[in-house]
């Protein structure tokens, strides 16, 4: 098993509402990969973050091999969710990857 885990700072030129809006389209698009994408076992996003925290979003994902990594980053569904309600709003992105 591999873990998948993403930090994202959101871009500072949104307003409260339009952050709120990002927030939830990443989090139900980004958990809705999960029975798409051959060899992602879970995937959730944490949105609801403590006052002492200096990223707005993390994405927590569990997959089969390394292998399934490489085919979950360029699987079409993936692309499209990442192309449509992460990269556009995110200013800052860090991962790590280790076997679980």
């Amino acid at each position: 098993m591999v873990r998948h885990l993403i930090l994202w700072k959101l871009k500072e030129d949104m307003s409260d509402i339009e952050k709120e809006k990002v927030l939830s389209d990443m989090k139900i698009n980004l958990e809705a990969l999960v029975g798409k994408v051959p060899g992602l076992v879970s995937l959730q996003i944490v949105i609801d973050k403590m006052e002492s925290s200096n990223a707005d979003v993390m994405l927590d994902s569990m997959l089969e091999s390394e292998e399934a990594l490489k085919g979950y980053q360029s699987h079409p569904e993936h692309v499209l969710v990442a192309n449509t309600y992460v990269r556009p709003f995110t200013e800052v992105r860090m991962c790590i990857d280790y076997e679980a």
